[in-house]
């Protein structure tokens, strides 16, 4: 059975919920903002962004939808825009001074609460492992460390939006990222400290 592949792409899912949004349904928005948002993080830090200088052009990006959302004539070019008003807004903020160099496994992911609490020997190993393997990945070139972020934090990546994002060949993107995790697995597994898990 034949199926479309873009008929679930990123872009589609977004012009879908625009369109939902445009025609009087609040829950649109809700739901673009919730597909785009890690990809739209993704963009912003790219660009050296300070975790708080990203998240301020994240959420003037979605502010600057709302408001020139009666301009966009077609749906399925809200992506793009969305993506190029982060890109612009980034290089802005970052010519105004807000950049940093990511120091840590914190800088460059979302802290998450859990309900559950997990043991202190727990949280003292999955931390260890954590900072093991942020480690490694801060030692990753710039390339590979901006193309595993956007994929890593995208339920379903739509390779043809994360790379207009990075600026790279849609088929490059697979082996790319191929490459990228074996160079990180191969610094894992020669570092003594890693214990790969049973």
């Amino acid at each position: 059975m034949h199926t479309d592949a873009g008929a679930d792409s990123l872009a589609v899912r977004a012009a879908n919920a625009f369109r939902a949004f445009r025609d009087g349904d609040p829950s649109g928005m809700s739901t673009l903002v919730d597909e785009v948002t890690p990809l739209l993080w993704h963009v912003a830090r790219q660009q050296g962004l300070t975790r708080q200088a990203g998240e301020d052009v994240v959420q003037n990006t979605w502010l600057k939808l709302v408001e020139h959302a009666p301009s966009i004539a077609d749906p399925q070019s809200v992506l793009k825009w969305l993506i190029t008003t982060t890109k612009r807004d980034a290089w802005s903020s970052s010519s105004r001074g807000h950049r940093e160099e990511p120091s840590s496994y914190a800088d460059v992911r979302e802290q998450e609460s859990d309900a559950s609490s997990p043991s202190p020997e727990d949280t003292i190993l999955a931390d260890t492992d954590d900072r093991l393997v942020w480690h490694h990945f801060a030692t990753l070139p710039e390339r590979c460390k901006a193309l595993l972020r956007a994929i890593a934090f995208a339920e379903k990546p739509d390779y043809a939006s994360v790379a207009q994002a990075l600026g790279m060949p849609v088929g490059s993107i697979g082996p790319t990222r191929g490459r990228c995790l074996a160079k990180l697995r191969l610094a894992l597994t020669s570092d003594p400290r890693w214990e790969m898990p049973s």
